[in-house]
């Protein structure tokens, strides 16, 4: 047994300092954030804040959006949770604590890094953090417009036709599809700027130019198709803990264009007819 009343000041000092080693190697062990990554105006966001503290006391838990402190819970105090003002961060008090924070009605400044800092109490005062990025979104009210189009058409024709997605926020992502196979090739697109509107809504429009030939149909028709997709870019970093992050949900909306093709009695001219319907689906 050790007698620690004969035992000198160096030698307490140094079994002090190994007993903490030691301990903190039974303590906090993780730190783990789960964050959305998008959210739209007005919704509510859930920050969650998971960890595993092993042999340790929980001393503080703490919420930074980017560097601003903006809400802790430290059990000992009273109250044990308060929050602070942070643009663009309203915490829901009644429904948040140490593992979690709610935020209601989030806005444009509610984007940015959230940051998760979980600390022990002495002997160890170990300390981990783990953060995850959230973009506040608006998806398109509207389907695609494909304009352009003529009423009727022969081969040989050059079709120009430009696909103008709804406002959203971030900006719409535009694709050109005949008979499903998506155009890449660069002279075949028509790239125009963003047109930005009230509120950082904006809205893309792409082109797409090409010649009709006898190639472009299968069965007596061509389908061409002008897809929008929001696909925010969305990150998370793992830097002194794990990230969980969850999958990207895709907005897409899309307007079809039909065009089908008739024999006329004049030699071999042929002309082609036009309707456009639009389709509009949600892949979650």
């Amino acid at each position: 047994m050790v007698d620690f009343l004969t035992m000198p000041l160096y030698y307490l000092l140094v079994f002090a300092f190994l007993k903490a080693v030691t301990s903190a190697g039974a303590g906090l062990k993780w730190v783990r954030v789960n964050v959305p990554q998008y959210r739209v105006p007005g919704e509510v966001a859930q920050l969650q804040c998971d960890y595993d503290l092993g042999n340790d006391t929980l001393y503080s838990v703490k919420w930074y959006k980017e560097h601003e402190e903006f809400y802790r819970f430290v059990p000992k105090a009273l109250p044990p949770a308060n929050s602070y003002k942070v643009d663009g961060v309203h915490v829901d008090m009644t429904k948040s604590d140490n593992r979690k924070v709610v935020l209601h009605s989030v806005n444009w400044k509610s984007s940015g890094l959230f940051r998760c800092e979980v600390s022990a109490e002495a002997p160890s005062f170990a300390s981990a953090q783990s953060e995850a990025r959230m973009e506040v979104v608006s998806l398109p009210d509207e389907d695609p417009v494909i304009s352009g189009v003529e009423e009727q058409y022969q081969i040989g024709d050059e079709i120009n036709l430009n696909c103008t997605s709804g406002r959203s926020r971030p900006a719409s992502i535009l694709h050109w599809y005949i008979n499903e196979q998506q155009i890449q090739k660069d002279e075949a697109l028509i790239k125009y700027p963003i047109e930005h509107h009230a509120k950082g809504l904006v809205t893309s429009t792409l082109g797409l130019r090409f010649i009709l030939s006898n190639r472009h149909f299968l069965g007596g028709s061509m389908r061409v198709k002008c897809v929008a997709s929001i696909a925010p870019v969305l990150f998370s970093e793992d830097r002194e803990a794990v990230v969980h992050s969850l999958p990207v949900m895709r907005d897409m909306r899309e307007a079809l264009l039909l065009v089908k093709s008739a024999s006329s009695q004049v030699g071999i001219s042929r002309l082609f007819y036009l309707f456009i319907s639009i389709v509009f689906y949600l892949i979650l």
